[in-house]
C-alpha cells in the first residue's frame, strides 16, 4: 500500500563542483495532468529529456516548474591562471624592444598582464557540470516526493475527519426517520382538521404511505454511507487517486442534492446542508490529491 500525495509542493537541491554551484529549485501545483516546464543555463540545455523522464517516474499528476542556475567562480585573481609560456615571449620581446631603442626602462608588470591571453579563466568542465546539475535536480525531485507525501498524509486525515462527520449525520438521520414520519402525519391531520374534512380513513391512509414514500429517504443514506466507505478504501489503497476520489466527491454531492430535495422537516434540511458543506470541504482539498 502507497500513501496518497499532494500535487502542492516545494524542494530545493544544490551542488558546489567544477564549474560553479548548480541550485535547482522544483515547484509543483494540482493539475489534471502533468505538466512539466524547465528553465535551463544553455550549457545544460542538452539535459531537459532526461529531466523530463525523471520527473514521469516519480510523478503522476501536477503541474511543476523546474528552474536551475548555475552560480560561477568569481573572475577574481584565485580564479584566473596565467600563461607562462606567453609572458616569456612578450618578456623577451620586451628585451628585444628595449634593446634596439637603446634604453631599458622596467616594464610595467601590471601592462603585462592586461595584454589579451597572459591572465585567462580555466574552460569550465561541462561534463562535470552536468554531473553535479544532475545531483541536485536528483535532490531536489527526492525532496519534493517526500513533501508532497507528507502533505498527502496530512490532507488524508482532514478527509477521515469529515468522512467521521458525514456518518455522525447519516447516523442521526436514521434514528430520526420514524419521528419525522410521524411528524408528517401529524401535519396532514392538521391541515385536513384545519379544512374540516371528513376523509376516509383508508383515503387516508394511503395518501400517508404516499408521501412517506416520496420523502423516504433511506435509500439516499444507504447510498452516502457507501460512497463514504469507497473514499476510505481509495485513501487505504493510496498510489494516484486524485481522479477517483474526485469522482466520489460528485457522487456524494448528488445524494446529499437528491436528500436536500426530499426533505419535510427542519432538521432533515439542517442535516442536508451539513452534509453539503463537509463534501465541499473534501472537494476542494481533494482537488490537491494526485
Amino acid at each position: 500500500m502507497s500513501s496518497i500525495s499532494s500535487m502542492t509542493a516545494f524542494a530545493r537541491g544544490e551542488n558546489a563542483g567544477a564549474g560553479g554551484t548548480v541550485i535547482v529549485e522544483v515547484r509543483s501545483v494540482n493539475h489534471r495532468y502533468l505538466d512539466n516546464h524547465f528553465r535551463l543555463p544553455e550549457e545544460l540545455r542538452s539535459l531537459e529529456p532526461r529531466l523530463r523522464e525523471s520527473l514521469a517516474r516519480q510523478l503522476n499528476r501536477g503541474k511543476v516548474d523546474c528552474s536551475i542556475k548555475v552560480l560561477e567562480e568569481s573572475a577574481g585573481a584565485a580564479a584566473l591562471v596565467l600563461d607562462e609560456p606567453l609572458l616569456t615571449r612578450l618578456l623577451d620581446a620586451g628585451a628585444i624592444v628595449a634593446a634596439r631603442l637603446g634604453h631599458s626602462a622596467p616594464m610595467d608588470p601590471f601592462a603585462v598582464l592586461q595584454f589579451p591571453g597572459v591572465m585567462r579563466t580555466p574552460p569550465t568542465d561541462n561534463d562535470a557540470l552536468q554531473t553535479g546539475a544532475l545531483q541536485a535536480f536528483d535532490a531536489a525531485l527526492a525532496a519534493l516526493v517526500t513533501t508532497r507525501a507528507v502533505e498527502g498524509r496530512q490532507l488524508a486525515r482532514l478527509l477521515e475527519q469529515r468522512l467521521d462527520a458525514m456518518l455522525v449525520e447519516t447516523k442521526s438521520l436514521r434514528h430520526q426517520l420514524p419521528l419525522l414520519q410521524a411528524r408528517l402525519r401529524e401535519r396532514l391531520q392538521q391541515r385536513l382538521d384545519a379544512l374540516d374534512i371528513d376523509v376516509d380513513s383508508g383515503r387516508l391512509e394511503q395518501e400517508l404511505v404516499y408521501l412517506a414514500q416520496k420523502s423516504d429517504v433511506e435509500e439516499e443514506l444507504d447510498r452516502l454511507e457507501t460512497h463514504v466507505d469507497a473514499v476510505r478504501q481509495a485513501l487505504k489503497a493510496g498510489g494516484p487517486c486524485g481522479r477517483r476520489l474526485d469522482f466520489l466527491m460528485q457522487e456524494l454531492n448528488r445524494e446529499a442534492n437528491t436528500l436536500s430535495s426530499k426533505s419535510t422537516d427542519a432538521g432533515l434540511t439542517a442535516s442536508a446542508v451539513e452534509l453539503k458543506v463537509l463534501i465541499e470541504q473534501m472537494r476542494e482539498q481533494v482537488q490537491n490529491i494526485e
